[in-house]
């Protein structure tokens, strides 16, 4: 006897549950999911980021820290 269960086996349960407590479920869901699935270094491995993704031709310094007093996370 197989324990696997889908989310199309859950959806009719899902959709007798209040608004309030479906939204519960959304957040305990998607905790339980950010969670398992192996690691960080176990994604790299199976799908590491091209070279060119980190390559850049100034360095972090060389960035302007002007113009961005507008998005004051203060206000």
């Amino acid at each position: 006897m197989s324990t696997d269960i889908s989310a199309a086996d859950l959806w009719p349960i899902v959709q007798k549950l209040p608004h309030d407590e479906q939204i519960r479920l959304a957040k305990l869901a998607l905790g339980a999911a950010s969670l398992g699935g192996g690691s960080d270094a176990a994604a790299y491995r199976a799908a590491p980021p091209p070279t060119e993704e980190f390559l850049c031709d100034d360095g972090a310094l060389a960035w302007e820290g002007e113009g961005w007093e507008e998005f004051d996370a203060k206000g």
